[in-house]
């Protein structure tokens, strides 16, 4: 019997809880270019790297931000982008204390044989990829598996290909020095009620946790990144943040190791304000709770960002103070210590989602 031992085991280990440290998120800025396209059609801004490069810009090099972020999240273009005075990105997060993620999944396709379920894909090549993305300075990586709640779904075949598809990316990202987020996003969309959430969670975050044990994934190396458990995006029930906090901390509880140094909700479509009220309650709930409960929000902190941006360089300070004021909302939420205080700008309370939401 031979376990898989990476000869990165304790830079994995190491980083994985460092980017989990309460206190601290993720920023997911991996928009591909087709996404953050669309990001940028709404506010009327071409989608020209320029603008891309300034946007993230904007976000790294904020005044005060970077202490509430632990990684950043970059698509393949920003991982090699410079400042406009000529710094790397990599050279600006490292100086911050910050660790640069890489996305390295290639979108979705139809799973066959099922009712419009999809898998990942992007294994061919992963391990050469990971590779150079090591080199370029990326120590965690992040692969999307989705999956959506209707009727009869999600399906045996789309959970256990998911979760297959997670692990075989975990592992190889770990061969190659890189901690892999795993991520499982069931949808919001439908009209099921919370119950069915939890259900489907509990679901597929215990087949998750048996393909990543049965591929030698060295779980202290790695960090979920789960849905919080709420209602659809369609149901006429709602629930407060204490109801989301109790369903979504016990479906953790009957399902992820101890072992996990941290959970990093997805914000799925939340509005920004809704994103951090819930998961401050969430790290109010008393209860056991052996991971860190962070964040790794994309949309959840750049909304009101964007709005005050623009893509006029007048607006870049007013942008910076909207960026630096959810980073710093959401870091209280970390501790449970959230006031709902935060200098809300223009779209925090706006809901995102998008039904059926690629990247």
């Amino acid at each position: 019997m031979s376990c898989f031992k990476s000869k990165y085991a304790d830079e994995l280990i190491a980083n994985a809880a460092y980017i989990g440290s309460p206190g601290k998120g993720i920023l997911a800025a991996d928009e591909s270019t087709g996404t953050i396209g669309k990001r940028f059609a709404s506010i009327n801004v071409e989608n020209v790297e320029s603008n891309r490069r300034a946007l993230r810009e904007l976000l790294f090099t904020t005044p005060g931000a970077l202490q509430y972020i632990s990684g950043i999240i970059l698509f393949e273009e920003t991982l090699y982008q410079k400042t406009a005075s000529g710094k790397p990105f990599v050279d600006v997060m490292k100086e911050a204390k910050v660790l640069p993620g890489i996305k390295v999944d290639k979108g979705t396709v139809e799973l066959a044989g099922t009712n419009g379920e999809t898998t990942t894909i992007g294994l061919d090549g992963l391990g050469d990829r990971c590779k150079k993305y090591y080199e370029a300075g990326a120590r965690f990586a992040k692969w999307r598996a989705v999956l959506k709640i209707g009727a009869n779904e999600p399906s045996e075949l789309a959970i256990h290909e998911n979760a297959y598809g997670l692990a075989r990316y975990a592992v190889i990202c770990q061969e190659n020095g890189l901690v892999p987020i795993v991520e499982p996003e069931i949808l919001v969309d439908g009209s099921h009620d919370i119950e069915k959430c939890a259900y489907v969670t509990e679901r597929v975050l215990a087949a998750c946790y048996k393909a990543l044990n049965d591929h030698h994934v060295i779980l202290e190396g790695t960090l979920l990144k789960p849905n919080m458990v709420t209602p659809g995006s369609d149901s006429k029930s709602r629930a407060e943040p204490k109801v989301i906090a109790e369903h979504t901390v016990r479906a953790l509880q009957r399902t992820v190791p101890a072992a996990v140094p941290a959970v990093v909700f997805l914000s799925g479509g939340q509005s920004e304000e809704q994103a951090t009220v819930n998961l401050n309650a969430i790290n109010q709930l008393k209860g056991k709770k052996p991971w860190s409960l962070t964040f790794s929000y994309g949309r959840a902190l750049q909304q009101s960002t964007l709005k005050a941006w623009g893509g006029k360089e007048e607006n870049v300070e007013k942008a910076q103070k909207a960026f630096l004021a959810r980073a710093k909302a959401n870091s209280e939420a970390t501790t449970g210590a959230y006031k709902g205080d935060a200098q809300l700008g223009e779209g925090a309370s706006e809901s995102l989602h998008v039904k059926d939401y690629k990247y």
